[in-house]
């Protein structure tokens, strides 16, 4: 990653930049908040990591606001020798991501850095799920097995998609309440079994290989194994 340290401290700047370094990071130095703006607003970075206390005019919390005022949402991980829980409160309304009092641990600095990185990154959205000759289409709302287009109603598709995405596990009957029809207690129906059956009906026959098992006194399981 591309990372930007804005620091002050000598010390406490070329330590951060051989750690950086080491862990495989490119790291851009300011020693002062003039120039540490600069950076922050000339060039791109995928983190930074900003001293609150700085020569130059410019503070470091003055900078955060600044990149925030313009959209820049960059993961910002504050330093600061200023403890108190006002500090912190502080640098987190100013724009900060995270806040690190000093003196610090290398490695907790790392794992914070790397805590921030994981949240930046863009999550991929899981559009079709499958298994096996079955596939479900999320956007589409569209279920297909071996080709073959499956009518589900909005129920059972919810159904489906929950055992989908816990394919080859058993599935009880209290997760499927919980998680398919919202209920947090047993109504004391026999809605699933209905649903149930409804449902190995549509994507399982005529197939030679059954998908929607019963696994007795435990719940249900859908699998493409032997």
């Amino acid at each position: 990653m591309k990372l930007l340290l804005v620091e002050d401290n000598e010390r406490v700047s070329r330590f951060v930049r051989k750690g950086l370094t080491e862990a495989g990071h490119t790291v851009d130095h300011a020693d002062n908040g003039r120039d540490g703006m600069y950076h922050a607003v000339s060039e791109s970075y995928d983190a930074i990591i900003m001293d609150r206390l700085l020569p130059g005019g410019i503070d470091g919390l003055a900078i955060v606001e600044t990149l925030r005022q313009g959209g820049n949402r960059v993961p910002i991980l504050i330093l600061s020798a200023l403890d108190g829980v006002d500090d912190r409160i502080l640098g987190l309304k100013s724009g900060g991501d995270d806040y690190l009092v000093k003196p610090f641990a290398f490695g907790e600095l790392l794992a914070r850095l790397d805590a921030l990185l994981r949240r930046a990154q863009p999550q991929a959205v899981e559009t079709t799920l499958t298994l096996g000759d079955l596939s479900v289409d999320m956007l589409a709302h569209k279920v297909t097995r071996a080709g073959k287009p499956v009518a589900l109603q909005p129920r059972e598709f919810k159904l489906l998609e929950y055992l989908l995405r816990h394919a080859n596990q058993v599935v009880t009957r209290t997760m499927l309440l919980e998680n398919v029809w919202d209920y947090h207690f047993d109504p004391q129906t026999n809605v699933i079994d209905v649903h149930i059956s409804k449902l190995r009906q549509k994507i399982d026959a005529g197939f030679a290989t059954p998908l929607l098992r019963t696994v007795r006194n435990a719940g249900y399981m859908l699998t493409d194994q032997p």
